[in-house]
């Protein structure tokens, strides 16, 4: 498959499930079942209910979907400290 067939979907997590999956709902008011794409894993970043993501989908396959993108949340300013430092 070609990467060009692929297509890019704005959605929001309804669900964690097990193994890196998670439940979203599409803009367009469908609902799959989708899971952390390989660089999300790598990097360890989190996701929770209520985030909003972009998840790729295949032409063929319109149940599942890769999770590729968490969009930023606007920082409150506050930084949560990591241990003593001195």
């Amino acid at each position: 498959m070609v990467k060009e067939d692929l297509l890019t979907l704005d959605g929001l997590i309804e669900e964690i499930l097990p193994d890196g999956r998670f439940r979203v709902a599409l803009e367009n008011g469908h609902r799959i079942i989708v899971y952390t794409a390989g660089k999300m894993r790598k990097y360890r970043i989190r996701t929770l209910v209520g985030d909003r993501v972009q998840v790729e989908m295949s032409p063929y396959d319109m149940e599942k979907g890769r999770l590729v993108y968490r969009e930023r949340i606007a920082s409150t300013g506050f930084t949560p400290r990591r241990g003593n430092r001195r």
